[in-house]
């Protein structure tokens, strides 16, 4: 029992990709979860009727703990999942446009996220994105470029970087166009695969910003997005870009693709 609950409270680590409802954060989900084996032990030990309140104390922290929600503070409308108050995602909830795309790579995990990792290489699949510009450790700018050469560019942060396994981000408040994302990295079998999952939310304003992101991301978001990762799949195992990759980032591929074939021979290397 105790080896669940341990395996439980690993699972309850600090997963900034839980949905909207998670409004809980995960050192005050552990301390639930504490909470709850502490009532059902001392219920166990007593075993009276008295008893009664405190098995239902104990479920109610089991829940809160397993959920990652808590109705008193959905009805206050706070959160604390990120460890501040206010909201925990940056796209109202229900509101927003969510796409969900899987694929496998053949590369390592270690690799796929690292690539991942490094933001400016993003523009290089997705054909909506112009730029991403890192400003320190957690945050960047990114830019979106639509019809008429009309651009919106807003910041955002990176909420959860579990290296080779998670990377999870959210648009700065002010955004003009909110939306929040992550993507998993889970190695296959054998190892030399890796399968990812990315998970984008967000929220398209009205006027003239919400249909240049439209046309930037076409009729079919869905399509696009899974268009963007085919030319990622490619680029990672082949190191050369899709025929339909964005055209701004043709040359930045040819003078990059000597320096991604040193770092993968020097991965090798460091392997050996």
């Amino acid at each position: 029992m105790f080896d669940k609950l341990r395996d439980l409270r690993r699972h309850l680590g600090d997963r900034s990709d839980w949905p909207d409802e998670v409004n809980v954060h995960p050192l005050e989900r552990a301390a639930s979860l504490a909470g709850a084996v502490g009532c059902f032990a001392l219920a166990a030990v007593r075993r009276t009727w008295g008893s009664i309140p405190v098995l239902a104390l104990g479920g109610a922290l089991l829940h809160r703990a397993v959920t990652g929600h808590s109705l008193l503070y959905a009805r206050l409308k706070v959160s604390t999942a990120h460890g501040v108050r206010g909201p925990s995602a940056s796209v109202p909830h229900h509101q927003g446009v969510k796409l969900v795309h899987t694929l496998t790579v053949r590369q390592p995990p270690e690799r796929v996220y690292r690539f991942w990792r490094e933001l400016d290489n993003l523009p290089r699949f997705m054909h909506h994105l112009e730029s991403v510009t890192v400003l320190d450790e957690r945050r960047s700018r990114w830019r979106v470029r639509g019809p008429a050469d009309i651009s919106v560019s807003w910041d955002a942060e990176i909420i959860n970087d579990v290296p080779g396994e998670l990377i999870a981000w959210r648009s700065l408040e002010g955004a003009e166009v909110p939306n929040a994302g992550s993507v998993r990295f889970e190695r296959g079998v054998g190892g030399h695969t890796t399968r990812i999952t990315v998970n984008l939310e967000y929220h398209p304003p009205a006027g003239v910003i919400g249909n240049m992101i439209s046309s930037a991301l076409g009729a079919n978001p869905e399509k696009q997005i899974e268009s963007d990762l085919q030319r990622f799949k490619e680029l990672l195992e082949t190191n050369v870009p899709h025929a339909d990759a964005p055209q701004r980032g043709r040359l930045r591929d040819v003078r990059d693709l000597e320096t991604a074939r040193q770092v993968l021979q020097l991965d090798d290397l460091t392997k050996n």
